[in-house]
């Protein structure tokens, strides 16, 4: 997250009609050090496991030479000479599209063989200057690339897609020539206009079901799209744990009180401390909604209360396998984690006093104790989930 707006990346992918393995390949990540968003979308020729691996070597090609600050002539070079020749076809062939994106919003998009980019700006498509790279070396010249820069600004959104896409409904209805960029560009802004305040992943998942609708629910390539979403962070604040000075129990409340975003508390001592700080009262409920859980609490401007150690531990566990087929329950860590996925700049507060029991031997090794947990989460969120992710101690 940069000083000005937030970078949410979302896909949606859909394999082959048969295939159990997706011939494109999407990769992104943050390079915190530099403040810098790299996301790349590959496309193997063909589909299943060959086209996977094309795709999967060349994505992870683009993305490491992309951090590396190589230029564009040089990234494109290595890819086309790199890639093995198709035993089949007799070639060797992936598309690529890359979005390198700077800490003050500056864009660079490079574009191989894949539809062109769409960038929406103000609910109205937006038409940076392209320039065509022609590649002079190797055996792959005279192969030309499409570049652009430009400054992103906040709600710009930005499609990058496979032809699984365009193409989509090739032959049939009122698509006979394909899906085709102007009418992906004009369904792409109508969701918008519709839905303003739409997440990257959901309008992601729209466009894709649109072009599978086309292709009569039978998709005859990979089809994937990627958003880009430039807009204001959502801020999460999970506190957990009773600081170690009690004379501190006022600093925490008053944190809670007035962070701007959503607020968590984990742990019944924690709630206690908050409740009586505030004199605002915890509500206990009897609703098991998970039974390995103590069930939820309430209070008024906490968006939610749970148990402590057993609930972040779950939490934890359920981001580690976290993935596109998981279905999350009402349970209090299913909760966390949904409030989670739906936040950018995450907090966890820490409160660092000794709680004896969860030093007992006698109980189940998984029961970590708290500082382990909040530390394994943070490490999820920031590696896995590309969150910002502050830990802090009291």
């Amino acid at each position: 997250m940069n000083g000005y707006f937030h970078i949410e990346v979302g896909s949606s992918q859909r394999n082959h009609m048969g295939e159990r393995i997706c011939g494109d390949m999407f990769l992104s990540e943050k390079v915190k050090e530099e403040g810098r968003t790299v996301v790349v979308l590959s496309d193997g020729m063909g589909h299943g496991v060959k086209a996977n691996l094309l795709a999967t070597l060349t994505a992870t090609m683009a993305l490491n030479f992309t951090k590396e600050h190589k230029d564009a002539h040089k990234i494109a070079e290595i890819i086309m000479n790199t890639l093995p020749v198709c035993s089949e076809r007799k070639i060797s062939y992936a598309t690529f599209t890359i979005a390198d994106i700077d800490k003050e919003g500056q864009c660079t998009i490079l574009n191989y063989d894949n539809p062109d980019a769409i960038i929406m700006r103000e609910k109205e498509s937006f038409l940076p200057e392209w320039q065509n790279i022609t590649l002079e070396a190797g055996d792959k010249s005279e192969k030309e690339i499409k570049a652009c820069t430009f400054k992103a600004q906040k709600e710009d959104r930005i499609l990058l897609m496979t032809d699984g896409i365009t193409q989509s409904g090739l032959g049939k209805g009122n698509y006979l020539l394909g899906w085709g960029q102007e009418h992906v560009a004009g369904y792409f802004l109508s969701l918008v206009k519709e839905h303003p305040d739409i997440s990257a992943s959901r309008l992601a998942s729209m466009i894709v079901n649109k072009a599978h609708a086309n292709d009569e629910y039978q998709a005859k390539d990979d089809t994937s799209a990627v958003m880009i979403y430039f807009r204001n962070p959502r801020r999460l604040l999970i506190c957990s744990g009773p600081p170690y000075d009690k004379n501190k129990d006022r600093e925490l409340a008053e944190t809670v009180s007035t962070f701007a975003g959503k607020k968590i508390l984990s742990g019944g001592t924690t709630a206690d401390i908050v409740s009586r700080e505030l004199n605002v009262p915890v509500e206990d409920t009897l609703e098991f909604e998970d039974p390995d859980l103590p069930p939820l609490s309430f209070m008024k401007g906490i968006d939610l209360v749970t148990e402590g150690i057993l609930t972040l531990s779950k939490t934890a566990e359920i981001l580690g396998t976290y993935g596109p087929q998981t279905n999350l329950g009402k349970g209090p860590a299913d909760r966390i984690v949904k409030l989670i996925l739906d936040s950018d700049e995450i907090h966890l507060l820490t409160g660092t006093a000794v709680n004896v029991a969860h030093q007992d031997p006698n109980l189940p090794v998984e029961l970590e104790i708290r500082r382990s947990v909040m530390k394994k989460i943070a490490g999820i969120l920031e590696d896995k989930f590309l969150k910002s992710v502050s830990l802090q101690y009291i």
